[in-house]
């Protein structure tokens, strides 16, 4: 029988759960809730906003699957409109940004790790390929980042002048280059490689290096560096 959640005992209302004892002790389900708001109406009658957590992440399965769907996708479950969808795909781009940032630290790259470490949130459940270029200094900080190139499901689209015209402006010492693969396949494609070294080869030439081409792929990725692509 449906019951309004303003109803139920104070214990097990999520907001009240959050304030009393944090957010860690909600199911996946109540915290999907507590960003949905309310609930909504079925052929069956209403159901409560946490009832309707559970019949979004039954759809999708998990968390970690929903977190990477698309607007068009969320709003097929029934009760979720484009409102309710934006809101939940805006908490999980939230969740992607904070894991990729520090403490207010600037990063110093030391390995390939510490660039997946920061970029692998925002783009392994990336379903198009983008191509972005990281800008470091002489401490090798890095300074910025910029997407020069967003592409299909298969490929992206790179051209030299691109990668470098603002690393000239941003005065970098050098860069490293990354990009996803949507299919989750860690293997650079002969077109990597291609690419790769054409960068390498102009950033020579302008004084500005190629440190390396990092592949993310899932929670995974590659250094096309330690393959020995780039020496």
């Amino acid at each position: 029988m449906y019951v309004p959640i303003h109803e139920w005992d104070p214990d097990d209302r999520p907001r009240e759960k959050l304030m009393q004892q944090g957010p860690s002790v909600l199911s996946d389900a109540e915290l999907l809730a507590l960003l949905l708001g309310t609930g909504t109406r079925t052929s069956d009658g209403p159901i409560s906003a946490v009832q309707l957590g559970r019949a979004v992440l039954s759809t999708f399965g998990s968390l970690h699957s929903l977190s990477k769907r698309a607007l068009k996708e969320l709003t097929r479950v029934p009760g979720i409109g484009p409102a309710k969808a934006s809101t939940l795909m805006a908490g999980f781009e939230m969740g992607r940004r904070a894991a990729s940032q520090t403490s207010g630290e600037r990063v110093q790259v030391t390995s390939p790790a510490d660039v997946a470490a920061v970029y692998g949130p925002l783009m392994r459940d990336l379903k198009k390929e983008i191509f972005k270029v990281v800008h470091l200094n002489t401490a090798n900080v890095i300074l910025n980042d910029y997407t020069v190139s967003e592409g299909g499901l298969a490929a992206s689209i790179v051209e030299p002048r691109a990668v470098f015209e603002k690393a000239i402006l941003d005065n970098a010492a050098s860069v490293i280059c990354l990009h996803n693969h949507p299919s989750g396949n860690l293997e650079p494609s002969r077109e990597d490689i291609r690419i790769t070294r054409q960068l390498v080869d102009a950033g020579g030439l302008m004084g500005i290096p190629i440190q390396d081409h990092i592949i993310i792929a899932g929670d995974s990725f590659t250094s096309l560096a330690s393959r020995g692509v780039i020496s």
